[in-house]
């Protein structure tokens, strides 16, 4: 419909209005990759925290088994403490670098979302206008009162509508471009703040070598062999073998784990974990739990997801029921048909609606609309109802997905 009006218009406003649609186009494509950025920078501030925590768990049982004559035990446990602290300092910057910033930058969205909306409707309710000051002029009996109200109406609307889109074409385009800094600031926060949390993370790896490095020295002398549980093929006190007579592996003391090969400097393979490619499809499964409300948790979450992301910020989404308690009943369409929550009267379409936007009902002429209330009754326009249509409702029994808005002077009351 909208194409139809605009080509009425002239050429220059319809050249504008694919402009303006190519904007409409950048603004939702912007929309999407913001909040997937916003999804996957919170996966991975997850992923962070759930490494802190199993760092944190891992040195806690360095400090239980080191014993207190070992030389370097409060070296130890400093560099524990320092370990716990720069976890902690990381996550706290990302979240105030990065997360809070993205945060401010999708928070511009919403507003102009629904401006573009509105935009769409009052051109709807200006051609409107625009056609009813035609058919009155070209009328074989003249009003002239009424033609004369009709143009006041028109030039109103016209107006309203023109104010909307001159504000729109000049914010889209800006808001457009200024994705590029954006991303190239949050990007290099990040980057800047996870190179210089692994220097800090090697020198305390470092440090902790130095002192089991010490510790190995003064007890070099000792082998530290794992004591067997007292049975009659148990080895004499004394022997010091390498492994069990009988070759079993269960009393060797010496235990290496292969699985990663050791990183350089000193460094713990978790220390360098969240440079891993797979790291954050894997975190995630851990702490899939920090995921926004626009990503529905994966079957294959556990309760341990929930845990791990409890620290982050809470973003609040408002759901609604996707279905009404309440069924059809009977088997042969006689029963009681429940109606939605709010439902004040039934309309009819008597032509068909092309909707403009996602939050507006796609009609044909004959669709039967339930007519309920805004959610926000500030944000209803004048001539326009809130509503789903009555098949929508009857296979669905769902709001959230089906309602929309819709022109009322396309529509007439129905019992």
């Amino acid at each position: 419909m909208m194409r139809k009006v605009l080509q009425k218009l002239g050429k220059a406003d319809e050249t504008k209005d694919e402009q303006f649609e190519q904007c409409v186009q950048n603004f939702n494509k912007q929309l999407t990759e913001g909040t997937r950025l916003q999804k996957d920078l919170r996966t991975y501030l997850a992923s962070v925290k759930a490494m802190h925590e199993a760092s944190k768990k891992l040195n806690e049982c360095l400090q239980e088994v080191y014993e207190p004559d070992w030389p370097g035990r409060d070296e130890a446990n400093k560099i524990a403490e320092n370990n716990d602290l720069l976890w902690m300092d990381y996550h706290q910057k990302l979240v105030d670098q990065a997360l809070l910033t993205m945060d401010t930058y999708l928070g511009q969205f919403p507003d102009i979302k629904s401006r573009i909306a509105k935009r769409g409707r009052k051109l709807v309710d200006y051609d409107s206008a625009r056609h009813h000051y035609e058919s009155l002029q070209t009328a074989k009996k003249k009003d002239e009162a009424k033609i004369a109200k009709a143009e006041e109406e028109l030039i109103k609307a016209q107006k309203v509508f023109e104010e909307m889109n001159v504000d729109l074409q000049e914010e889209l385009p800006s808001l457009w471009n200024s994705r590029v800094g954006f991303y190239v600031n949050t990007f290099q926060s990040i980057a800047g703040l996870e190179e210089n949390f692994h220097k800090e993370m090697s020198k305390l790896n470092q440090n902790l070598n130095d002192v089991l490095v010490s510790l190995e020295k003064q007890h070099g002398s000792n082998t530290f062999t794992v004591k067997a549980q007292p049975s009659e093929n148990a080895p004499a006190k004394g022997n010091k073998s390498p492994s069990p007579p009988d070759g079993s592996p269960a009393a060797t003391p010496e235990i290496r784990v292969n699985h990663e090969p050791e990183p350089a400097g000193g460094a713990t393979p978790g220390a360098a974990l969240p440079k891993s490619p797979s790291q954050p499809a894997e975190a995630s499964e851990v702490a899939g739990g920090a995921q926004p409300a626009a990503g529905a948790q994966e079957p294959g979450e556990t309760a341990a997801s929930e845990a791990a992301s409890s620290s982050l910020p809470a973003v609040v989404v408002e759901t609604f029921p996707a279905t009404v308690n309440g069924t059809v009943e009977g088997g042969s369409g006689a029963g009681r048909l429940d109606l939605p929550p709010g439902f004040m009267f039934k309309v009819q379409a008597q032509h068909d609606y092309t909707a403009t936007d996602t939050d507006e009902l796609q009609l044909k002429a004959g669709d039967v609309v339930l007519v309920i209330p805004f959610q926000n009754p500030e944000e209803q326009d004048e001539g326009w109802l809130m509503g789903v249509k009555e098949s929508d409702w009857n296979q669905h029994k769902e709001l959230e997905k089906y309602r929309g808005v819709f022109p009322e002077n396309f529509t007439e009351r129905v019992p």
